[in-house]
């Protein structure tokens, strides 16, 4: 996915706008602290994916369009762009591949930019992973921030992980005998990193798996500034205490968003009877 094409002229939240009114409609999203993104210093922000990590992600890039005038980026996994019509679908929403190659040219340009550093992994979650970062030895996207001067801003999401039930994980898979095929022959490192890009079977809805209208959280954390460590993009050592401090300021904000909607009494009746079939 090449960014030799000039800079979007129409923001994918105007483009996308009667999606975005439905998807509005059915999640019921709320915003807080969007007055800490300043749409006059881009900056990368960092968050949590959510199992299927799709609707969640459009919402966000909605409100901080809306509310802060901000038209964000998204450094998307390769597997979107294998997908025919679906990649299409991707690239009118302004994402990219999410490549260093790509993130640095988009910086070059100033733009606001949004990654999630547990990748497809941390969207095809196994059971009992709601709300965990599984970042893995991920450190470009600190580095690429320190190497152009970004800050970099964590935004958590709460809401969605309840969407959906897991049913079967990537685990579950590999235990049947076609993952044990795919592994013995190798096709499960070759073209499913060991099998984790097995997506989940999810209950949502009912026996659906349409995604149950959970009311939809977002909090943005305070930007951490990235220009004091100018020059030092190769310390190994820096790179794993800001990633280390960037995901325990993810993880207080997942947890003040839990603790918020948990006295939340404006969720709507309907909205909590369809949440329990």
């Amino acid at each position: 996915m090449s960014l030799d094409a000039p800079k979007l002229q129409i923001p994918p939240a105007v483009r996308l706008g009667w999606g975005n009114r439905a998807l509005r409609w059915y999640f019921a999203p709320e915003y807080l602290h969007l007055d800490r993104a300043d749409p006059q210093r881009p900056t990368l922000f960092v968050g949590n994916h959510s199992v299927f990590g799709v609707l969640d992600v459009l919402l966000f890039a909605d409100g901080l369009y809306r509310q802060g005038g901000i038209s964000l980026r998204m450094l998307a996994d390769r597997n979107h762009f294998k997908i025919p019509l679906w990649r299409d679908f991707v690239v009118q929403t302004g994402a990219v591949l999410g490549t260093r190659a790509n993130c640095a040219a988009l910086m070059r340009r100033g733009e606001h930019l949004l990654v999630f550093p547990g990748g497809a992994r941390e969207v095809f979650k196994h059971k009992g992973e709601a709300y965990r970062l599984i970042w893995k030895e991920r450190y470009g996207f600190v580095q690429l921030a320190i190497r152009h001067g970004y800050s970099i801003t964590p935004y958590a999401t709460v809401g969605a992980e309840e969407a959906f039930d897991v049913l079967l994980d990537s685990t579950d898979y590999m235990a049947t005998p076609l993952g044990r095929y795919l592994k013995r022959r190798g096709m499960a490192d070759r073209y499913l990193r060991g099998g984790e890009e097995f997506p989940p079977v999810v209950r949502g809805l009912g026996l659906t798996a349409i995604p149950r209208p959970e009311k939809l959280y977002f909090s943005i954390g305070k930007p951490i500034d990235t220009e004091r460590y100018e020059g030092r993009a190769d310390d190994p050592a820096l790179l794993r205490r800001l990633r280390a401090r960037v995901s325990r300021a993810l993880e207080q904000l997942i947890a003040e968003l839990q603790d918020y909607r948990a006295r939340d009494t404006r969720q709507g009746t309907l909205r909590r009877v369809l949440n329990r079939l």
